[in-house]
């Protein structure tokens, strides 16, 4: 695997490389947003901090979505809620906050990996969760279409741009419709590790698809258990367990 290393801190940019080399991986480290943007077409996988000099990370990772569908994590010192919550919405693929454990992340990389797939940049589901290429027909409730094969949603005709993995969740639930999937059974599937339940990166992505679509009926939480897909008609008041869904929009929206 290539990794671009997105990182200006040279002590730390060190300790990452090596570790990557050491596990086989050739790596390039770059320290500033412009040459990220000039070096990730090449790259197979991106570890991005946040601080950099000349543009905040954030906004990078934005641009760098616009150019390249490549596994990202965010490393970085920032532990606000609202910066987690910001990075996943901007399409990464996964956040960890310094300081880390080296072991903990480079589980990580493999994981992503795992589930997005090394090198084509897309999501290597497993053959029968329906959102790979051999999936069906594409799914529709009300003026939503999921193309499943196509990895394509498209409200009352117009194209809606999800990120990868927010499409892994809708697609996921939309291969099987009728039934109700656990929190577990998500983060199991689209994350590989279903010990996030505690955490709230299932619930920003659910909020996205909301938000993006205008649709927030389209995916159903059943309070204390999980999600399903939902129909875009529903009152989104029918949505929302205690309040929690409210707040994930809000959060969606900043």
């Amino acid at each position: 695997m290539h990794a671009l290393l997105v990182e200006d801190d040279d002590r730390m940019a060190q300790a990452l490389g090596t570790a990557l080399a050491q596990r086989g991986h050739t790596v390039r480290r770059v320290g500033r947003a412009l040459d990220a943007l000039r070096h990730v077409r090449e790259a197979e996988f991106v570890l991005l901090d946040l601080g950099l000099p000349d543009l905040d990370g954030l906004e990078l990772l934005r641009r760098l979505r616009t150019v390249c569908d490549a596994p990202l994590i965010v490393v970085t010192a920032r532990c606000e809620e609202r910066d987690i919550v910001q990075g996943l919405r901007a399409g990464a693929d996964d956040y960890v906050v310094k300081p880390f454990r080296m072991a903990e992340l480079i589980a990580r990389i493999d994981t992503v990996r795992r589930r997005t797939g090394a090198h084509s940049g897309r999501s290597a589901a497993r053959p029968d969760d329906g959102t790979g290429p051999a999936a069906g027909p594409p799914v529709r409730r009300g003026d939503v279409e999921v193309d499943l094969a196509g990895r394509t949603v498209t409200v009352a005709g117009g194209a809606v741009r999800l990120t990868r993995r927010e499409f892994d969740v809708l697609a996921f639930l939309a291969a099987r419709p009728d039934e109700v999937h656990s929190r577990e059974e998500i983060l199991d599937r689209i994350w590989g590790d279903a010990f996030l339940a505690a955490s709230r990166s299932l619930d920003v992505h659910v909020a996205g698809i909301r938000a993006k679509t205008g649709r927030s009926g389209l995916v159903r939480t059943v309070r204390g258990f999980g999600y399903q897909l939902g129909s875009p008609t529903l009152p989104a008041e029918q949505d929302r367990p205690d309040g929690q869904d409210e707040r994930d929009e809000q959060d969606a929206q900043r």
